[in-house]
């Protein structure tokens, strides 16, 4: 396996322990609908959240939240549409980022509501 994609995972897995910490239920992870993928869906008070994790060994070239591009933005968007759809979500969605800088100083962060 790639060493980026060991970093992904274990990224994810930080997410997800993270949102777990704050009182978020995780429902799954790495949902898949035609090319799109979501990293995290969890709920917690009453909102389901597509969570998108995105992390950097160092900011030189950018923070890790600023590299979703808007057809990436996109596909995450029909992706969560399909999930509400299939899961007949009736409440309310939105759409966060996770940001990881794994580097030598550590710092995870989230934005919540990144889309709309």
């Amino acid at each position: 396996m790639a060493q980026h994609n060991d970093t992904g995972n274990k990224a994810e897995e930080m997410a997800a322990s993270f949102l777990t910490k704050k009182g978020y239920e995780i429902l799954t992870r790495n949902y898949v609908f035609g090319k799109g993928e979501i990293d995290i869906v969890a709920t917690k008070d009453n909102w389901l959240v597509f969570v998108e994790v995105r992390a950097r060994s160092e900011v030189l070239h950018g923070f890790p939240e600023q590299t979703i591009s808007k057809a990436k933005a996109g596909l995450i968007i029909k992706t969560a549409e399909n999930y509400v759809f299939q899961k007949n979500w009736r409440g309310k969605i939105r759409f966060d980022i996770i940001a990881i800088i794994v580097g030598q100083n550590f710092e995870i962060r989230q934005f919540e509501d990144v889309f709309f």
